[in-house]
């Protein structure tokens, strides 16, 4: 066998179909060819063959070709970087490996919340923390053409302020924010939800570790595992792992809260969509609105268990329905998003608007 035979061999097969081609290159020109036939008193491998058989052998000190390059994402600080223009005006950029909106490439709409958040706090004073925000997705962003964050002052009390900022790209506002910050008080403390009890999130499983048992797990079908194996992976930005629902009966403070506004538009969309799946069908999802509302200081650099659920779908609209607890116990942040979700019958074209 060649070598360009032993790559084009090695190319179909689903498992290896990950690895860049400068890797199966590579595999091509380091393999053995080993024969087998029928089994005699030596065997040269713990391969006996009925027949015949011909096997490709890859020596062990070359095992580290068989895993596919690592892409990561930027840190999250970097993704949500803004720069400033002039007076309540800043710039942001969508970095070439930042999340996108899958399938037709637009801005992810957890950055412009991020964005905007950042912005608006960048002008109020130091002792006000966000506290609730309502967002208004109305055009699809241009990943290419950088964002411009206009920040109007609504108004600036000893205990409150309130922002508007306008996401504009080519002199068109295509993103809104309403934004409002409290100075921190004493006050009465009531909590009447309670956290579900959930097993320590350093027992669970990251996204990447579920997407390779996904492609081993024999109880997957195997064109199934082809597949996962198959599609480009990029790891997140935000560490997120899952745990099963119902196991039990029962510093500078704005920034952290960019990151977790950021974080939530991660899988909102997907908790009204996935009692609707089936084969071959296309999903296209649209944020509308964003609602959230911060109760508690957030760590960014924390675990956050996110409870999501998703009451109503109707009218092509969905709404989910979201409660964030610190490890305490401590509900942080409350949140609502609806959502325009619409079965695709033909190729997606570039969207203009929302709806």
């Amino acid at each position: 066998m060649t070598t360009d035979s032993v790559a084009e061999f090695l190319a179909g097969v689903p498992l290896l179909q990950r690895l860049p081609t400068s890797s199966l290159t590579k595999i091509a020109e380091l393999v053995q060819v080993e024969h087998y036939g029928v089994p005699t008193p030596e065997q040269r491998a713990d391969v006996v063959a009925s027949s015949k058989l011909t096997c490709l052998v890859l020596p062990s000190e070359h095992c580290s070709l068989l895993q596919p390059k690592q892409e990561t994402f930027p840190p999250v600080e970097t993704i949500l970087h803004l720069d400033p223009i002039e007076p309540n005006i800043y710039r942001g950029i969508t970095l070439p490996s930042a999340p996108k909106n899958d399938a037709s490439c637009r801005i992810f709409g957890g950055q412009f919340i991020g964005h905007a958040i950042a912005a608006a706090s960048k002008t109020v004073d130091g002792s006000k923390i966000v506290h609730h925000i309502n967002a208004y997705f109305l055009l699809a962003g241009d990943l290419d053409i950088p964002v411009m964050y206009e920040v109007h002052c609504l108004r600036d009390g000893k205990s409150f302020a309130s922002r508007k900022v306008d996401a504009i790209q080519n002199g068109i506002v295509v993103f809104t924010l309403l934004a409002s910050f409290h100075k921190d008080e004493k006050g009465f403390e009531y909590q009447e939800v309670v956290m579900p009890r959930v097993p320590a999130p350093e027992t669970l499983l990251s996204v990447e570790e579920l997407r390779e048992r996904r492609i081993i797990d024999p109880r997957f079908p195997r064109s199934y595992r082809n597949k996962v194996a198959a599609a480009k992976h990029v790891p997140r930005p935000i560490d997120i792992r899952f745990c099963d629902p119902d196991i039990t009966t029962n510093q500078i403070k704005s920034p952290p809260r960019c990151v977790v506004a950021y974080a939530v538009d991660l899988l909102l969309g997907s908790v009204v969509a996935n009692p609707h799946r089936q084969r071959g069908l296309t999903i296209h999802a649209l944020s509308l609105n964003h609602t959230m509302w911060f109760h508690r200081h957030v760590k960014a650099d924390d675990w956050i268990l996110f409870v999501i659920e998703s009451p109503v779908a109707t009218v092509a609209r969905g709404v989910v329905l979201g409660q964030m607890f610190n490890q305490n116990g401590e509900l942080v942040v409350s949140l609502i998003q609806e959502g325009l979700f619409r079965v695709a019958s033909t190729p997606q074209t570039t969207i203009k608007a929302k709806y």
